[in-house]
């Protein structure tokens, strides 16, 4: 006896969905059913927008944060304060400290952080650029904003030991985050007193 099922072009579109993170298979259905059934999903216009910005956005070529047209516009100002570089683990963590207003200075994306376990060893990260800007830019601080796990603290040391033989000043924000957690799991006013109350890295 068949079984009522959905048509193959929706199996294949709960399929993709289920492929982003934080969708499980009953919300991919969800989300599936309400494109096709839901007047207002706009799904030509959804597909659309995400080739748009798949083929569009790309990563700055200075700093690695989100952009579309080679620099972002963080790295396209001159007004901000070029005494300080603020290093994060991903591009999403420059968000939540620009939305702080807080940081007036640079931002350099590292890619991720280090992690044995998952392969993730220094060659894999953006290190050599963060070498390459500290040394085109003498007596800079580099505040380090990455998270309080145990990945974060070791990208912590590790760059400290790095950058200890040259011309910067290498600071770490003050522990104000969750144990374990990252910049985007931290409201504005905790970034806000975790970058103040930054501390300095001796090596």
């Amino acid at each position: 006896m068949a079984r009522a099922d959905y048509p193959e072009p929706v199996v294949e579109l709960i399929a993709e969905l289920k492929r982003l993170p934080g969708i499980g298979p009953r919300s991919a259905e969800r989300v599936a059913v309400w494109l096709l059934q839901n007047p207002k999903s706009n799904a030509a216009e959804l597909a659309e927008a995400t080739l748009k910005a798949k083929h569009e956005v790309d990563s700055c070529d200075v700093c690695g944060f989100f952009s579309s047209h080679g620099r972002c516009p963080v790295c396209s100002d001159e007004h901000r304060d070029a005494s300080e570089l603020c290093v994060v683990e991903q591009a999403t963590d420059v968000l939540p400290l620009e939305r702080s207003g807080v940081f007036k200075g640079y931002y350099h994306c590292m890619g991720g952080k280090l992690s044995p376990l998952d392969n993730v060893t220094p060659e894999n990260l953006r290190i050599t650029p963060l070498i390459k800007r500290v040394e085109a830019n003498p007596g800079v601080e580099v505040i380090l904003a990455l998270g309080a796990d145990v990945e974060g603290e070791a990208t912590a040391n590790y760059l400290a030991e790095v950058l200890s033989t040259r011309e910067c000043r290498v600071t770490r924000i003050a522990q104000g985050l969750p144990a374990g957690g990252g910049l985007d799991h931290a409201d504005e006013l905790t970034l806000m007193r975790a970058l103040q109350g930054r501390r300095q890295i001796e090596h």
